[in-house]
């Protein structure tokens, strides 16, 4: 049985498959999924023959490239339920995002869907050192959110107990990660520093606990934060990588092994990297936004969608199947200030490299006259003694390394305020890391 398998730790054979084997497996499925959408979702029949392709026009993976992209603006444009293609009793669940910045896009899922997802998770976490014998806390929300659920049924699929914690309350996950001792947190990685900070606060010592192993996700993160949490907590800190358009977390996971980037799924997922200006597919290596097909979702496929995430396609390593390297940043949250292009993972490297800072930083952007102003607001750390005050002659030495280190290796000017600890507002889930104040428009 799988599950057996699974419990062992042995990877399933289409982990182990060659090259020619799953790129057999991945064009059968492709085949089925332009036809199942063409034939069944009125938004993709409309849009490939507007475009002038039809599904049997894909006679290789390559082909793909002729069929038109999906966006997100095109999932808002049908909310709720206009980009399903099987009929509303074949669905079991529907997800949504916030719809912080419009309409939310609404996904939703047949059983069989459900089932392919919590497949995915549970290979994800079997992948970053799970098994059976583990306890899982997961402090992803739930709800419309797909992080907790995503989590939560991919570890009961793998066989482990799982805490269904949910987001917020950081006091009371303390309290539960030392009482239930649990040996996996699947969560936020800015949350997951919150809860470090929190175990500081109550005087636990994480390396006395039977946690183990981080797996982080929904937000990008960089090498220098995966150290920081390592030597923090004393756990392997592990990336998790997925989005609800596609079908939440598990769509790539890193390897324990290797930690060399996520391996994605490729058997339900076909990767591709555009340039994000022309559209144009690049080459394995080269940098670019990240496109994914889903190649076995039956409520909801998706063709071509634009991730907006910036990465690019390596061999892989662990598992025959390419990886994805470290998110460097969206094309869409990518600011573009006095006419130089900032990510703020550039920004939280360099705050990492400063040992008396904290990764605890938004960006405020705004304009003054016709000049846009750039401002970094960061914390000092949080010194063990609770009565320790920051020492402000410190602090503004501090503030003057990194406003020239930002000058020098990005090459924009920035007002740099160092705070003291607790003075940023913390996040339940994805940091709200950028503030624009710029007019629109």
């Amino acid at each position: 049985m799988e599950a057996s398998v699974q419990n062992k730790g042995e990877l399933e054979p289409i982990e182990k498959a060659s090259r020619d084997e799953l790129a057999a497996v991945q064009l059968q499925r492709l085949k089925w999924t332009l036809n199942h959408a063409y034939n069944n979702s009125p938004f993709y029949k409309k849009r490939f023959d507007e475009a002038g392709v039809h599904p049997d026009d894909l006679q290789s993976l390559a082909d793909l490239r002729l069929f038109p992209f999906t966006t997100k603006s095109d999932l808002r444009a049908n909310y709720p339920f206009g980009m399903f293609a099987t009929p509303m009793e074949e669905v079991v669940r529907v997800h949504a995002s916030s719809g912080t910045t419009g309409k939310p896009t609404v996904v939703g899922y047949t059983r069989n869907d459900i089932e392919t997802w919590a497949t995915v998770v549970a290979r994800s976490i079997r992948a970053a050192g799970g098994s059976a014998r583990d306890m899982v806390h997961v402090a992803y929300g739930y709800g419309l959110f797909t992080g907790g659920l995503g989590a939560h049924y991919g570890a009961e699929k793998l066989g482990c107990t799982v805490i269904p914690m949910s987001g917020g309350g950081t006091e009371k996950q303390v309290q539960l990660i030392r009482d239930f001792n649990p040996d996996i947190i699947m969560v936020t990685p800015s949350y997951m520093l919150n809860i470090a900070d929190e175990m500081d606060r109550q005087g636990i010592d994480p390396r006395e606990l039977a946690l183990r192993v981080g797996i982080f996700g929904a937000e990008p993160w960089t090498e220098a934060m995966r150290l920081e949490i390592e030597q923090r907590l004393g756990i392997d800190a592990v990336d998790i990588y997925g989005l609800s358009e596609v079908m939440g977390p598990g769509v790539a996971q890193e390897c324990l092994e290797t930690k060399d980037g996520p391996t994605i799924w490729e058997d339900h997922f076909y990767p591709e990297i555009i340039d994000p200006e022309t559209g144009e597919v690049l080459p394995d290596g080269e940098e670019g936004e990240l496109v994914f097909t889903s190649l076995t979702k039956e409520a909801m496929p998706v063709i071509r969608y634009r991730t907006r995430d910036l990465t690019r396609l390596l061999p892989g390593s662990a598992r025959t199947m390419r990886r994805m390297d470290k998110i460097t940043g969206r094309s869409d949250d990518m600011m573009i200030v006095r006419g130089v292009n900032v990510f703020p993972t550039q920004i939280e490297e360099l705050i990492l490299k400063i040992p008396d800072l904290a990764p605890i930083y938004q960006l405020v952007v705004s304009r003054e006259g016709h000049l846009d102003k750039l401002e970094v607001n960061v914390e000092m750390r949080q010194h063990m003694s609770r009565g320790w005050k920051m020492d402000a002659s410190a602090a503004a030495a501090h503030a003057n390394e990194l406003r020239h280190q930002i000058k020098a290796l990005i090459g924009v000017s920035t007002t740099v305020n160092v705070l003291q600890p607790d003075s940023i507002e913390r996040s339940v889930g994805k940091a709200k890391r950028v503030i624009d104040q710029r007019p629109k428009g």
